[in-house]
């Protein structure tokens, strides 16, 4: 997997995995901001990557960023393990780069985002995971500006 400022322009998709949904944003890096785009709300691989190949296909990005899951305290648990594994096989299938970026408390930030502008409940539910990867690619973007 690429360190954090092997692009410096082109479209990224990122990408907050879950077992039953993935969150999806986008971004360009030259302007280093990120905008929820998708949620799959879909559990099955092969569906998955489908729906995976045809935002690849429309917006052809240079890098995708996945969120990787670890405890509070850095310590690994079993999303951390899958969240992995989706990194690889995009990689391996896509032929894109793919970095890692922490993603701890990225859905408790988009929930409180929706909250704030009035969204409760169920109705988050087909945001929040778009929300999430938002912040995870702008995480990204912001920590890689400033290694640079």
């Amino acid at each position: 997997m690429p360190d954090m400022t092997s692009a410096s322009s082109g479209t990224v998709l990122a990408f907050d995995f879950g077992k039953r949904r993935i969150g999806v944003a986008i971004g360009e890096h030259e302007l280093r901001m990120a905008h929820p785009l998708t949620t799959i709300d879909q559990s099955m691989t092969r569906p998955r990557f489908e729906k995976i190949a045809e935002l690849i296909e429309a917006w052809q990005p240079v890098l995708l960023v996945v969120g990787l899951s670890v405890h509070a305290d850095g310590t690994e648990h079993e999303i951390t393990r899958l969240c992995r594994r989706f990194a690889r096989r995009l990689e391996g299938r896509f032929r894109i780069p793919v970095a890692l970026a922490d993603e701890r408390y990225t859905t408790v930030i988009a929930r409180s985002v929706l909250e704030e502008v009035g969204v409760t409940g169920k109705k988050q539910r087909p945001m929040l995971d778009q929300i999430a990867a938002q912040h995870i690619l702008q995480t990204y973007f912001d920590l890689s500006h400033a290694a640079s």
